[in-house]
């Protein structure tokens, strides 16, 4: 039988400072397990999630491989546990976007374990603001509500752009009922 992760087993656990967790265009909730980035939630399966939160706990330190094995498996669970630490961690990876060659969240450490390259930031709430730019120039995160805004700003373009072709072709067929109707009526005739 697995035990569930609880982050806030111990007081001096750095993850019992708040309730949600952001990294980078991450957000977790660690009272519903849950991992978002940008407000779409990611599905991670228990073990990831367990890998995650195990290197949320020691921020830039090294988490062995061992350390991993005892949060992942039972004492008694006979498996092979190198390729399936391996296997979890290339997930976690996957979720974030991360990949070994040129690490941005996960870095190996060759034969002893990982290291988280990102200092989390704890929260009491959750985080919705409005698009920012991280260092590298990509979103850091959007608002919840960003998203009805910019379909609500493509909306309002369209109309402007509607109105603008209603007008030349009003202003068209103006202008040529003015040369079939009225100009040949002129004094010039």
């Amino acid at each position: 039988m697995q035990a569930s992760y609880d982050p806030t087993s111990t007081e001096s656990s750095p993850l019992s400072s708040g309730r949600y967790i952001r990294l980078g265009p991450f957000q977790i909730d660690q009272q519903r397990q849950e991992i978002t980035k940008n407000g779409e939630k990611l599905k991670l399966q228990g073990k990831v999630y367990r890998v995650l939160m195990t290197l949320l706990e020691k921020p830039g330190e090294v988490v062995t491989r061992e350390e991993l094995r005892q949060r992942l498996w039972p004492a008694e669970t006979y498996v092979n546990y190198d390729a399936n630490v391996n296997t979890t961690v290339n997930k976690l990876r996957l979720a974030l976007g991360d990949s070994s060659d040129k690490p941005i969240y996960i870095e190996t450490i060759p034969r002893k374990g990982y290291c988280l390259l990102v200092q989390p930031e704890m929260s009491a709430t959750p985080t919705t603001v409005t698009a920012l730019v991280s260092e590298q120039g990509l979103p850091a995160k959007l608002s919840d509500n960003s998203l009805p805004r910019s379909h609500a700003t493509m909306w309002n373009i369209a109309a402007i752009i509607g109105l603008l072709l209603v007008g030349i072709l009003l202003g068209a067929g103006l202008t040529r009922f003015w040369i079939s109707y009225v100009a040949p009526t002129g004094p010039w005739h």
